[in-house]
């Protein structure tokens, strides 16, 4: 057996337990760490959707990215053994460097060597407001703890080039907006029987929504989740400035106008309150649509999931044609970023409208998992 020794992290000043920074506190199969970030094309011609994440307890990295032009979503994925220089974010193709914390990021995507028109891209995301925590964020499932995990979230512009197909997509802050999200902590990877637990106690319903929105002098988060019958179980509504206290903008309420026969959302409008218990409306206009569970790893996709072991320096890359909902039935049953418009208080931003709605959802007027928007 080889012998366990320090790793290059182990320098630093930054443990929490009296382990090597190789492992994490807890023996959970499905602890986590990894990122996201989207960058949005202000017209709705283009969504890029990139992430990358380590699991401690299988050993495995990988990463992924998804480019949505049109009704064409181009996705590269890659996995690989977890390694022991932890400052090193790339697998495969794929890397995110920190150049500065919370400040500044590149991202890039080596092409295809067989395939010069293969996605690629070199982009600098730069961070135009402070990062802010999201609730603390624990699901149970029964007596199960199912999720515990910590994210904080920011908002920037980026700069740089992307490139697929011969056409080349040039990024500037005027046009296009960058969102991000860090999270870590325990969260569900594929290739576990849940047992007792996911046996009898089935979720009838689940509703998400995640709302980074980026505004010329201000930043807006809203996070909901609610079970079937509406209970909320995670919610905040922040508006972050520059510089000066965050300020909590209520309990948000969400009206969303959503596509007849299907859940997929058009517009919305989310119902926030200042301190001075002003009404405030977020508007929001969704302009194209990336699902997760399509090229991105996140349940129920059906040919990759993130944590999975697909064995040493396993890369791979596809094309999907969105045009077709029912080519990719499983993907409504996923959570979906969608690229947003939003107005607030005579201003307009950009951003993500990140929603999920499965199964019963009294306030929507859902009444089960086939059920959709009249």
């Amino acid at each position: 057996m080889p012998q366990d020794r320090p790793i290059p992290l182990d320098e630093y000043p930054v443990h929490q337990a009296p382990l090597s920074m190789k492992h994490v506190v807890t023996g959970d199969r499905n602890a986590y760490d990894r990122c996201i970030f989207h960058l949005v094309d202000h017209t709705g011609h283009a969504l890029l959707v990139a992430g990358l994440g380590v699991y401690p307890n299988t050993g495995v990295i990988d990463a992924y990215a998804t480019l949505r032009l049109g009704d064409t979503l181009h996705a590269v994925r890659a996995s690989d053994a977890l390694g022991d220089d932890r400052m090193n974010m790339s697998v495969g193709p794929l890397r995110i460097t920190v150049d500065e914390p919370l400040r500044r990021f590149t991202l890039s995507c080596a092409p295809d060597p067989a395939d010069p028109d293969s996605l690629a891209y070199e982009i600098s995301w730069t961070a135009e407001f402070p990062a802010v925590w999201e609730p603390h964020h624990v699901q149970y499932r029964g007596d199960r703890l199912l999720l515990e995990g910590r994210r904080f979230v920011q908002a920037g512009g980026c700069t740089g080039e992307i490139r697929v197909g011969g056409e080349r997509l040039r990024l500037d802050p005027a046009h296009w907006t960058g969102t991000r999200d860090r999270s870590w902590g325990v969260r569900p990877i594929p290739g576990e029987d849940g047992g007792r637990a996911a046996e009898e106690h089935r979720p009838e319903g689940f509703h998400w929504l995640w709302i980074p929105a980026r505004f010329d002098d201000r930043f807006v988060m809203v996070v909901v989740q609610e079970d079937a019958d509406g209970h909320r179980t995670l919610n905040e509504a922040l508006l972050v400035r520059r510089e000066g206290p965050d300020v909590q903008l209520g309990w948000p309420h969400t009206d969303i106008a959503y596509r007849s026969g299907t859940r997929h959302p058009e517009r919305a409008v989310v119902h926030l309150t200042d301190p001075s218990r002003k009404p405030l409306e977020l508007g929001v206009e969704v302009l194209t649509s990336s699902p997760l569970a399509v090229g991105a790893g996140y349940p129920p996709a059906d040919d990759w999931q993130h944590g999975t072991w697909q064995g040493r320096g396993w890369t791979d890359r596809r094309s999907y044609d969105l045009a077709d909902p029912a080519a990719h039935p499983m993907a409504a049953y996923g959570v979906t970023d969608h690229a947003a418009r939003f107005t607030l208080d005579g201003r307009t931003g950009h951003g993500i409208f990140e929603h999920g709605t499965f199964g019963r959802h009294d306030p929507s007027g859902f009444t089960g998992y086939d059920s959709t928007a009249p």
